[in-house]
C-alpha cells in the first residue's frame, strides 16, 4: 500500500509506484529510474527508496485472527 502523495511536500506520488517498481525489478538502478519518471525533490524520493510493501504480511496475520477468532 504505497501512499497516494509525498508526505512532507504532498505531491501526488501514487502513479508512479507501478512503474517503478517493475523498472527496478528488471535491474534498472531506482536513482536513474526516479530521475527518468520526474521524481526530483528529496522527499518524494524518500518515499520510493524506503518503502517497504508489508500488505502480503498483513493479510497472513488477518487470516491468522480470523481462524483464532472462530467458534469451535
Amino acid at each position: 500500500m504505497f501512499p497516494v502523495r509525498c508526505f512532507t511536500c504532498g505531491a501526488v506520488i501514487g502513479d508512479k509506484w507501478e512503474e517503478y517498481i517493475s523498472r527496478v525489478s528488471q535491474g534498472e538502478p531506482p536513482g536513474k529510474v526516479l530521475d527518468e519518471m520526474g521524481i526530483r525533490r528529496y522527499c518524494c524520493r524518500r518515499m520510493f527508496l524506503s518503502h517497504v510493501d508489508v500488505s502480503d504480511e498483513l493479510v497472513k496475520f488477518a487470516s491468522m485472527a480470523k481462524l483464532k477468532m472462530a467458534p469451535p
